[in-house]
């Protein structure tokens, strides 16, 4: 009998054997067990409708710093299918709570979000998506709540702890009201602390205009709950504060296993909220979802709870990918992925609402590891439970002792695999638990995630998006911008800082035009400085392409075009800049985040790319008019247009993959139109990425770190944004080696490797050899060089071979002795 279905009968003999109470000891979770064994003692827990508890406020997701842009360019039918995935009731998550961002065009993570009010006698309400997100939740779930939270302001508003910034604030909640939105919190700055006065004169004219929002305070996670120590010496405080929220009570992306709260917390008799803590990787994180799902109200008294990112919708060259509880950044395609993170979330959401109380009798911590938590409704005829045994290290026979009013009531048993990476290993229905004499028996498997309910209605949604993963987005591709209407963002263009917007044309034009909006520095949530910008396409776009914009500086100090941009790390943006100024002064130049003088061009020039100038020049321009701005790049050739003539060319092979986008000098107006990308060449033919495996790797760090894995399997998945990376502690020793299987015989030339995206270079590849075998036994050596220490995609070209199955990658040199790909294709013609 094979693992797969040892576990799937596990579940199933678990549920038919049933059971709960608990007349146990203080529970210690935290307590290793020396050993295996069998089967740990049984336990009783006993369920008293009479027992003392706090009430569930939910749990939900946010939407903020950029991530849930690309969603809103979603085809239909597939965004529909995701929104019912993350909002729909007995359907997938079913969240009960949604936070967003109240956007101030500044960088806040992913991207900037648009702001409601850029000068203090302007209000729009149509800007960017988070109106239409809300929307779209409540029409899958009338019932669910609305928090609102500001990452930064607007320049006029002159430091956010002002009046001006309650102006703000309150101006939005006004068009929340307009378009029919019933808020239901509201905070005050992200992770910056707080200002006692500030929350305490806002919740003066928030109860006034609005007594039923309810104000969070701090949002920090700095000094997490200092609002809490500050509140149990400030009256005043503590009145204007309704609900003390806080960041990453369980820590920021660890696994999860502990999750308390300080003692001036609790002594508040305030709900207490986890307000933001880090969804993690669509799969990976599920584990530590589950546990902090029970542990937050079992460690901490925390009874609300908010995953920052809703759906990981960015792209894939933005920083910290995959971060959230769905993915879905192909919006050209329709791929998303849904994964166990989900299921996490339906396991208490699709059997539990807001308003229902926790039974502190029965919520706390079994033998064995695992954890469980009660809760009944408020007319005390249904009841839930959940219990997560991820930690648990042996079976264990549990007996739920029902009061008499609930002994009679139909118990259904749901489970999830925690360990699995099958679907059908997910929120599984396992049919109804027999009850005897008022008591219901369950065996408890380790590693599994469990729920008790006598609540019907559940549901796992079966939608799933029609195209691979491996499906690019197709060019050419043009843009015109004609086909939005004002104020509205155009299709893929996601920013990276500033704001830009469809608006009527200027110099001359008819029609309409994308044009940077923002002319004040905005305050800002990082204190990052950037430039404004907006990228968009296929992060793994072949980098033979031409792109073309026309630019109108208006009152712009320069304006850039941007290519083969690979990622955006910080301030930086990795790729190449043609900026044109407005005396006409034109520059190409290189940037990345990471730089090495150690290998030379062939002109004899080092890899120094933070900032490299590659040519340069003047053209005669007026500002007032249109100009056009051209790179035309093929392999290493790239040609230097302006407005039709060729200004320069060089050879260049520093940026060989990657996304195309714009830039303008902080903080101006500028407008773009007709943005065109075009092929210069015939793409790589890439053996399919499906098809390979990894049958070797001399290292891997396969374990949960900071919400990812790093197996060797993720330099081969088609996603950038995962990474293959060797073990770390203990160190292994160059060289580090991944071998491959084609799956069939292919004839083979070359190969890409893209490093990790992260803005550090620690396991970038440096040196180098490829092995070819068509057997698997006998390899020969076909390929070696050195890299630099380069954020950017690399190629290796060898003579073709033909039957060839096996690769084999060899990384002689890497920074810090380790070695890191995210993504490793083989070429095939």
């Amino acid at each position: 009998m094979n693992v797969k279905i040892n576990h799937i009968l596990a579940l199933t003999i678990g549920c038919l054997l049933t059971g709960w109470s608990y007349t146990q000891h203080k529970p210690n979770h935290l307590v290793e067990a020396t050993s295996k064994v069998i089967h740990a003692a049984d336990t009783t827990i006993r369920l008293n409708l009479a027992d003392q508890g706090l009430t569930f406020d939910g749990i939900g997701a946010i939407s903020a710093g950029a991530s849930s842009r690309l969603l809103y360019d979603y085809p239909e039918p597939e965004r529909s299918q995701i929104l019912d995935y993350l909002f729909k009731p007995n359907y997938g998550a079913a969240l009960q709570l949604l936070k967003v961002e109240i956007g101030s065009d500044m960088n806040s993570t992913d991207g900037s979000e648009a702001s409601h009010m850029r000068t203090p006698d302007e209000l729009n309400g149509d800007r960017g998506y988070e109106w239409w997100l809300m929307a779209e939740a409540k029409k899958r779930n009338p019932d669910i709540k609305l928090y609102a939270l500001a990452w930064g302001a607007p320049g006029w508003v002159g430091e956010f702890w002002s009046d001006k910034t309650m102006d703000y604030l309150l101006a939005w909640l006004d068009l929340a009201t307009k378009k029919g939105f019933k808020m239901d919190y509201i905070g005050g700055w992200n992770e910056r602390g707080f200002d006692a006065d500030w929350y305490i004169r806002f919740n003066k004219r928030l109860k006034a205009k609005y007594p039923n929002i309810r104000l969070v305070g701090a949002d920090a996670v700095h000094k997490p709950w200092a609002i809490a120590t500050e509140m149990t010496k400030n009256q005043a405080l503590r009145d204007a504060v309704d609900i003390v929220g806080e960041h990453s009570a369980c820590g920021w992306r660890t696994p999860y296993t502990y999750c308390g709260t300080p003692d001036d917390a609790r002594s508040l008799q305030k709900p207490l909220w986890n307000s933001e803590h880090s969804s993690m990787g669509h799969d990976v994180g599920a584990k530590p979802l589950a546990r902090a799902f029970n542990r937050l109200y079992i460690d901490g008294r925390v009874t609300g709870n908010l995953s920052w990112a809703l759906v990981s919708a960015w792209y894939a060259s933005y920083p910290i990918g995959d971060t959230g509880l769905l993915l879905a950044e192909w919006p050209w395609s329709g791929y998303y992925s849904v994964a166990k993170s989900i299921w996490a979330h339906a396991h208490t959401t699709q059997f539990v609402r807001p308003g229902w109380q926790y039974l502190d009798g029965a919520c706390g911590y079994l033998p064995t590891g695992a954890s469980y938590v009660s809760l009944k409704s408020p007319a005390n005829d249904q009841y839930s439970m959940i219990i997560e045994t991820i930690d648990a290290q042996a079976s264990q026979k549990l007996t739920v002792d029902l009061p008499a009013a609930l002994k009679d009531k139909t118990v259904y048993c749901w489970v999830t695999d925690m360990n699995s990476s099958e679907a059908n290993g997910y929120f599984i229905n396992r049919g109804t638990l027999p009850t005897h004499n008022g008591h219901v028996e369950l065996t408890l498997e380790p590693g599994f995630l469990y729920t008790i309910s006598t609540t019907t209605g559940q549901h796992k949604g079966t939608a799933q998006a029609k195209n691979r993963l491996s499906k690019r987005m197709k060019l050419p591709y043009s843009e015109d911008f004609e086909k939005y209407g004002a104020a509205k963002l155009a299709r893929y263009f996601a920013d990276v800082n500033g704001a830009f917007e469809i608006v009527a044309a200027g110099g001359g034009r008819k029609g309409y035009t994308y044009r940077q909006m923002v002319t004040q520095q905005p305050v800002s949530w990082w204190h990052g400085t950037m430039a404004p910008a907006t990228l968009m396409g296929d992060p793994q776009w072949w980098g033979d392409y031409a792109v073309s914009v026309d630019a109108l500086l208006h009152d712009a100090e320069y304006v850039e075009l941007l290519a083969r941009v690979s990622a955006q790390a910080g301030t930086s943006i990795v790729g190449y800049h043609l900026q044109l100024n407005r005396t006409g002064q034109w520059k190409l130049y290189s940037h990345d985040f990471a730089k090495g003088s150690d290998v030379m061009l062939s002109s004899g020039t080092p890899f120094e790319r933070n900032h490299f100038v590659l040519d340069s020049g003047k053209v005669q321009i007026d500002p007032k008019v249109w100009h056009q701005l051209k790179l035309d790049m093929k392999g290493d050739k790239i040609d230097i247009i302006i407005d039709g003539k060729q200004v320069g060319d060089i050879q260049d092979n520093y940026h060989l993959t990657g996304q195309a986008g714009i830039l303008v000098s902080p903080w101006h107006r500028a407008e773009f139109d007709n943005f065109r990308i075009t092929p210069t060449a015939k793409v790589p033919e890439f053996i399919p990425q499906q098809n390979i495996r990894v049958i070797h790797a001399s290292s891997e760090h396969a374990a949960f770190t900071q919400g990812y894995t790093y197996a060797a399997a993720n330099a081969v998945d088609g996603r950038p944004e995962t990474a293959w990376n060797t073990e770390w502690e203990p160190k292994a020793k160059l060289p580090h080696t991944l071998t491959l299987d084609l799956g069939k015989a292919y004839e083979v030339n070359g190969l890409i490797c893209q490093p990790k995206l992260a803005s550090n270079i620690n396991g970038v590849i440096t040196g180098y050899n490829v092995y070819l075998s068509t057997d698997g036994k006998s390899y020969e050596a076909v390929a070696k060089g050195k890299w630099p220490k380069s954020s950017t995609t690399r190629l290796v070209k060898w003579p073709r071979v033909k039957n060839v199955r096996f690769v084999k990658f060899e990384a002689t040199d890497g920074v810090n002795g380790s070695a890191s790909i995210g993504e490793l294709q083989i070429i095939g013609k």
